[in-house]
């Protein structure tokens, strides 16, 4: 599918001037910063040294006061309190940060923690779990990572005599739970700065909320931040704001020493620690054999976190994640990898199916959106399978599944259409529904499918046009390879941690030709480029273009083309390389990378 290059509007030359001055850096990477809203010594400051003084006052949200109140009262009257949160990376790290933070106060008999079963009780606060925390005792249940739409459920828990706390970061619904207190930034009624936190990132505020009520080092919350780091880049929330802030200290202690759970994860991706350490260091600083990043918690930690929840039961994530012991921990790391495996499995499996019933059905290729249904497919990779299609096809995609009585099933997005919206509109025909912007979940009756795909389809139909179902690729700006020079890379690196918000820059270089290096990789599918410029006949950069491989050819021949491409560093046996990411690639004579935002 051709992909549409759109190019950043120029910005004000003069304030990037001033800025390249002030810092002392060339005027491609001011551009960059003036691009991001960056235009003074201050911001910049702020920008490449984040600090945790940087952080909003927990109790500035709505009903932090109530949450804080409720929970002291439960530690000086010796309840019991359960933890309870969702299946997926942010829910299980939510609940891991809660459960380690309160145990500190609490007897251990008097806590514990409930992960809902994904195929049994389904997403969000049930009535299993709710029964669960009634007839155990439990008179205190702190939610995390659901429940803002819980009326009902809620409203049951009260007459079984069992408090709620929620803590949660999706939208809310026209009323909010009558829970003890309600956390979540994105009620009409929250005057809290930051509205884009995770729900582990909920979480942490009101543990450090708690640390200041009773007059705790604020320093002991500091030590859950590698859990808001991964949940921050798994959930896909914008790395801006405090978001920045939590995941570029969380990414300081992932490296400088992970917990044992972390730990045993990175080994089965490969990432061990460095072994010209001695064996007294390794223990005292657990440096790791390269930096991790955003997108090792997103690809790396994410997946293999997620899997026991989508192929069996989350509450082994939890264990994982408050493993102390090494021994434990890599025994749970060895079960939760296998499910990982077993996850791909399904996910190429349903992936393949799915790909075919779209190519069979006229229809439903020639559509504006994806709606696509078989009971036989496991619910716990669905939402992966509804990526991979929007991948391919570039269009709002449903993929639904039985459950029980009901189909339920993922949403994925495209750029700029709002998904929840769209299925806010088909609402009377869904049992549940909740979600994002760009990514929902649903559950609805079989009788009612149908209708609800014509609907969706409709509703998709009308609210997007063509040139939007086409997909783009952001440049940030263009530049020659002799701008690439130590200097220029290691001021590019203190942009990180990248993510939505503050994605890794694109850039834009022309008149590219192929050293004669060059080579198609991986079956032909990719390419392993080694190029130069035009007029810089002696700088050569190596680089990988995946799923660029039909390019080989024309690469090979030496006709000149375009590249859009990261910078990134390539860990490979030991050592560290310049590489570019090649995004895509256009040959000479193209027109259509001009355009602006």
């Amino acid at each position: 599918m051709e992909t549409r290059w759109l190019i950043a509007k120029d910005v004000d030359k003069q304030v990037v001037k001033d800025l390249s001055d002030v810092l002392g850096i060339d005027n491609n990477l001011a551009t960059l910063l003036v691009q991001r809203g960056i235009t003074s010594f201050e911001k910049a400051k702020n920008f490449f040294r984040p600090s945790l003084s940087h952080l909003h006052d927990p109790f500035l949200m709505k009903d932090m006061d109530k949450a804080v109140s409720r929970i002291k009262k439960a530690i000086d009257n010796n309840e019991k309190i359960l933890i309870y949160g969702d299946y997926d990376v942010d829910g299980t790290t939510a609940v891991a940060l809660i459960y380690t933070y309160l145990k500190n106060f609490c007897n251990k008999k008097k806590i514990a923690f409930y992960i809902p079963d994904r195929y049994e009780e389904g997403y969000g606060i049930s009535y299993k779990g709710i029964d669960y925390a009634a007839d155990n005792g439990f008179q205190l249940v702190i939610v995390l990572d659901c429940g803002i739409k819980a009326v009902e459920r809620i409203e049951y828990a009260n007459s079984r005599n069992v408090d709620f706390i929620i803590c949660d970061h999706h939208r809310p619904g026209d009323k909010i739970p009558d829970a003890i207190a309600v956390l979540d930034s994105k009620r009409v009624d929250c005057q809290y700065p930051y509205k884009e936190l995770s729900g582990c990132g909920v979480g942490f505020k009101l543990v450090t909320a708690l640390a200041k009520s009773m007059g705790r080092p604020i320093e002991e919350t500091y030590e859950l931040l590698d859990l808001v780091a991964i949940s921050i880049a798994a959930d896909i929330v914008p790395i801006t704001g405090e978001n920045r802030v939590l995941a570029y200290y969380g990414l300081r202690l992932l490296n400088r020493n992970p917990r044992p759970g972390i730990e045993a994860v990175l080994q089965h991706a490969n990432i061990h620690r460095r072994n010209e350490l001695s064996s007294e260091d390794m223990e005292e600083n657990c440096v790791l054999e390269r930096e991790l990043t955003i997108s090792d918690l997103v690809f790396l930690i994410g997946p293999r976190i997620n899997a026991a929840g989508r192929i069996e039961k989350a509450s082994d994530s939890v264990r994982l994640l408050l493993a102390n012991n090494k021994e434990h921990a890599n025994k749970l790391a060895d079960s939760i990898n296998d499910l990982n495996a077993k996850r791909r499995e399904f996910d190429n499996k349903i992936t393949e199916e799915a790909l075919k019933m779209i190519e069979s059905d006229i229809t439903l290729k020639n559509a504006k959106s994806t709606v696509i249904f078989n009971e036989n497919w496991h619910k716990g990779v669905i939402g992966i399978v509804a990526s991979r299609l929007t991948d391919t096809y570039y269009r709002p995609t449903i993929v639904l599944t039985r459950s029980n009585n009901l189909i339920t099933g993922s949403a994925r997005s495209i750029k700029n259409f709002d998904i929840y919206d769209a299925i806010d509109d088909c609402s009377d025909l869904l049992e549940h529904f909740g979600g994002h912007k760009y990514a929902a979940g649903l559950s609805l009756k079989p009788e009612n499918l149908q209708a609800f795909s014509e609907r969706f389809e409709k509703y998709v139909s009308e609210h997007i046009n063509d040139e939007e179902l086409v997909p783009e690729l952001n440049v940030d700006i263009k530049i020659d390879f002799r701008d690439i020079n130590p200097k220029f890379v290691r001021i590019l690196k203190q942009f990180a941690p990248f993510g939505p918000g503050n994605p890794s820059p694109v850039f834009l270089t022309t008149n590219v030709i192929d050293t004669g290096y060059s080579r198609a990789v991986g079956n032909h599918k990719h390419l392993k480029l080694s190029v130069k410029q035009y007029g810089n006949e002696e700088q050569c950069f190596s680089g990988i273009a995946f799923q660029k491989g039909e390019f080989f050819n024309r690469i090979h021949s030496l006709e000149p083309f375009a590249i859009c491409y990261y910078i990134e560093e390539n860990f490979w046996q030991g050592k560290t390389s310049l590489q570019l990411n090649v995004k895509d690639i256009k040959f000479n004579g193209f027109t259509d990378f001009s355009s602006e935002k």
